[in-house]
């Protein structure tokens, strides 16, 4: 499967997906919201590794557990939006993007060795 290929179904996939936990969300968790940060799909499109993000970081294990307790929910309504661009929705696991984090430590830790300077 070619590259291009791979990266228009991880973009299709992490909107749609986006859109469904947004909505989930206002549902269930008010003033809570999951975002899909990054979506990796497997070359032969079978499975995707889903990065989310959750906010607050209060409710961050609550979110987490529906996220868990939804899964095949979350596939099934995406292969209810996704059934004229895709013939399989690909497997989805799901895994928490610390990409935030990681930046503010970095940015604690230059401030920090500038204090010093």
């Amino acid at each position: 499967m070619d590259n291009l290929r791979t990266t228009k179904v991880a973009r299709l996939i992490q909107k749609e997906l986006g859109e469904i936990l947004r909505l989930e969300t206002q549902k269930r968790h008010s003033g809570e919201m999951i975002s899909v940060t990054e979506v990796r799909l497997n070359p032969d499109l079978s499975s995707a590794r889903v990065f989310l993000s959750y906010f607050p970081d209060a409710k961050k294990e609550e979110l987490k557990a529906f996220i868990k307790e939804n899964a095949s929910f979350l596939r099934g309504e995406m292969g209810r939006r996704m059934k004229s661009q895709l013939r399989r929705i690909p497997e989805l696991f799901f895994t928490e993007d610390n990409s935030l984090l990681e930046a503010r430590r970095i940015d604690e830790l230059l401030r920090h060795s500038e204090s010093e300077e």
